[in-house]
């Protein structure tokens, strides 16, 4: 009897022949993997959307919805295209074999299948694609979700491209003088909890945080990944943030601690989004007159008193539930021209 694998595995294998699934369940469940079937190709692709497997064997030639077809589904879709395939098929033709793989398979086994050559080919492509994950993992450590999965579609290059999107800057009131007044430990700790939390508040909004400066935070909407409602989830993304924290300093204040202050900008607009470094040193960022502008923007929050201000454009993708206070035309440093601002009033 074969050993049983030592990573087992959630699959799903996929054949209109009953004989075939039988066999096949068999020799995956006597290699210690959990297995599930389908017998066509529809029943296949509405299980393995479900996102619970890490790899379907799936057979070519079936009734409904045939395995060219269904290779074809898993390829257009971001998450599926992930997870390995394994093409299964008494044919042998070199043409068919062509085309599984540029559809997108990771293998091609034909019938009947050989149980060691299977056990091979399955742990091969499981191997594959645990190194895929860590890898994916790796680089959301280091960047965004949305960064991260640019990168691994597209590959890096330096360099970038114009968009139309949202940028909002965040900056802690009189951080240094914090800092100089308690222990180094409890500063690091205080800014974990603190980002933490605006973080959440940002990518709850399908923001990306782009950096972090010391004590402030840059922030895009609507890039890498464009959507239309990109200046209203950057306001609602600072409304949470000043929500969360008003909740974080009654905790502050119930330990004796120290509470945060902080100042919002925003502004919307063009600007250049890519890769900037060199080869070995490289972050994903924006820059342009949109992006200065918010900077300004946050700066002058301490000026107004108020916590969150945003230019006029933002304000033109709003709905009539956010409330804003109109606090006029401001000349900002390095602009020519005056900008129409608006401080937004917390829920």
């Amino acid at each position: 009897m074969s050993q049983p694998s030592s990573e087992p595995a959630r699959l799903l294998v996929v054949d209109d022949n009953k004989v075939n699934r039988m066999a096949l369940s068999r020799h995956l469940e006597l290699q210690g993997h959990m297995v599930e079937t389908a017998e066509n190709g529809k029943e296949g692709l509405e299980k393995f959307s479900s996102g619970m497997f890490d790899l379907m064997l799936l057979d070519i030639e079936m009734p409904v919805m045939n395995g060219f077809e269904v290779l074809a589904a898993c390829l257009k879709d971001p998450e599926l295209r992930q997870i390995p395939i394994i093409m299964t098929s008494a044919m042998e033709e070199l043409d068919a074999v062509v085309k599984c793989v540029e559809l997108g398979a990771e293998d091609y086994l034909t019938k009947p299948i050989n149980p060691i050559l299977l056990r091979a080919r399955v742990n091969a492509s499981l191997e594959k694609k645990r190194l895929r994950d860590e890898q994916r993992k790796l680089f959301r450590t280091f960047a965004t979700k949305e960064v991260a999965e640019e990168l691994l579609r597209t590959g890096f290059s330096l360099g970038g491209k114009q968009v139309t999107a949202t940028v909002l800057f965040a900056d802690i009131r009189s951080f240094t003088s914090i800092a100089e007044n308690q222990d180094p430990v409890e500063t690091i700790d205080l800014l974990n909890r603190y980002f933490s939390m605006m973080f959440d508040a940002i990518t709850d909004n399908n923001g990306t945080v782009n950096q972090m400066m010391g004590d402030g935070l840059l922030a895009m909407f609507g890039a890498p990944i464009f959507f239309e409602d990109h200046r209203e989830k950057a306001v609602r993304a600072g409304l949470k943030m000043l929500e969360r924290l008003k909740e974080f300093n009654q905790e502050q204040c119930e330990q004796g601690k120290t509470q945060l202050h902080i100042g919002i900008g925003i502004a919307s607009g063009k600007m250049t989004v890519g890769y900037t470094g060199t080869q070995n040193r490289a972050i994903y960022t924006c820059i342009g007159d949109t992006v200065n502008l918010a900077d300004r923007i946050e700066e002058y929050t301490k000026e107004a008193l108020h916590p969150l201000i945003i230019d006029n454009y933002t304000r033109e993708g709003l709905p009539d539930d956010i409330k804003l206070d109109d606090l006029g035309r401001i000349i900002f440093k390095g602009k020519n021209q005056a900008v129409n601002v608006f401080a937004v009033r917390g829920e």
